[in-house]
């Protein structure tokens, strides 16, 4: 085993930095950038966007304040002089080629080196350290609560195949995964948290402001009181597929041979169906682990947090991508594939665990 885990480890490198590279060519053909975006922010808002400019740059631009004994008359709005700019470009970096540019990018980042934001005046490392809990409770619970529903749900469905319940309980969890998650949020806050009707939930923020005052109990109170309506509005869609997944996995395995020979055996339906069946059919269940893991964690709470006022890693990468923030862009992609290809190999070693009898090292990658 540990031949394939380090076979694995050594593909995550050409893997991560094809992935970086098709990335961080893509976004560089993309127009527009952060030296527009500053400069457009200086013509339109004057001496306010200065102080969002970090280096020496921001002492050179701030000297051009004024012209002509106009108090408070930027002289970007009448075209910056080439020499900042040029400045500016130094300041950030993009006076190198695209691929030393890269090149330098990538050995940073070998380091968990990601520089500081443009725009923010902070490094990348502590804009995602702040960010993480946030997005960890998100994932981590809707993922939680997706397994503990959908796979009893689908067991039981598996079981009583085409009865009244597999028929109704196949519509709602359908219904719900046809309703978008941020839809499904408006509509809590209207019923719940002070939107028409009852005021039950807070609208906002992950604990109260008074959290540090509150004893231990209090604050995991608080907190699961705050993280109820945001982890319900991701968890509704997350149902269907893994419901459906769980369910037909175990209709084909109930229809094998092996479980008659039991059945023809005297064993009880339960000792059958969690005896023998459940290892087998939970196999393909844990295959969609590091999906849902993902997809709960990174890409499918950017509305959720935003309805509910919560910054997370989602807000952060959706806030950076509007703004041209490369280096915090590029760092949460890189942490976010870096994290995703850990997690696939994690499902493979967890494959084994399950079913001893799978062995990878004797397949070829």
């Amino acid at each position: 085993m540990g031949a394939y885990i380090l076979k694995r480890l050594l593909l995550m490198v050409p893997t991560l930095f094809g992935i970086m590279l098709v990335n961080f060519v893509i976004i560089q053909a993309a127009p527009g950038g952060p030296i527009e975006r500053i400069v457009a922010e200086i013509e339109g808002r004057g001496v306010e966007a200065v102080a969002r400019i970090s280096g020496s740059a921001q002492g050179e631009m701030a000297g051009a304040q004024t012209a002509g004994g106009e108090q408070g008359v930027y002289r970007g709005a009448r075209g910056l002089d080439p020499q900042l700019l040029e400045q500016l470009r130094r300041e950030l970096g993009f006076d190198k080629p695209l691929h030393v540019r890269f090149a330098e990018m990538m050995w940073r980042y070998v380091t968990f080196d990601f520089g500081k934001s443009f725009f923010r005046d902070r490094p990348v490392v502590d804009l995602i350290l702040e960010r993480m809990p946030v997005s960890i409770s998100l994932g981590l619970w809707t993922t939680l609560i997706t397994y503990l529903v959908s796979i009893p749900l689908g067991i039981r469905k598996a079981v009583r195949d085409g009865s009244r319940f597999d028929v109704w309980t196949s519509t709602v969890v359908i219904i719900g995964n046809a309703v978008p998650g941020f839809l499904f949020a408006i509509l809590l806050i209207v019923l719940f948290a002070g939107g028409s009707y009852f005021q039950i939930f807070p609208l906002r923020g992950l604990v109260s402001d008074n959290w540090h005052e509150l004893p231990w109990y209090g604050k995991i109170l608080d907190y699961l009181w705050h993280i109820t309506l945001p982890v319900i509005s991701m968890s509704i869609g997350s149902f269907a597929g893994l419901t459906l997944l769980t369910k037909n996995s175990f209709l084909e395995e109930i229809n094998k041979q092996y479980v008659m020979t039991a059945r023809a055996k005297g064993l009880t339906e339960r000792r059958v169906l969690y005896g023998h069946v459940f290892r087998n059919a939970m196999l393909i269940v844990i295959a969609g682990f590091p999906g849902a893991f993902i997809g709960a964690f990174f890409t499918g709470s950017v509305l959720i947090e935003v309805i509910f006022s919560l910054d997370g890693l989602g807000l952060l990468g959706f806030e950076a991508a509007v703004n041209r923030d490369y280096p915090v862009m590029f760092a949460t992609l890189y942490m976010f594939t870096l994290l995703g290809l850990l997690i696939n190999l994690l499902s493979d070693l967890t494959y084994v665990l399950v079913d001893p009898r799978i062995d990878f090292e004797r397949r070829e990658l």
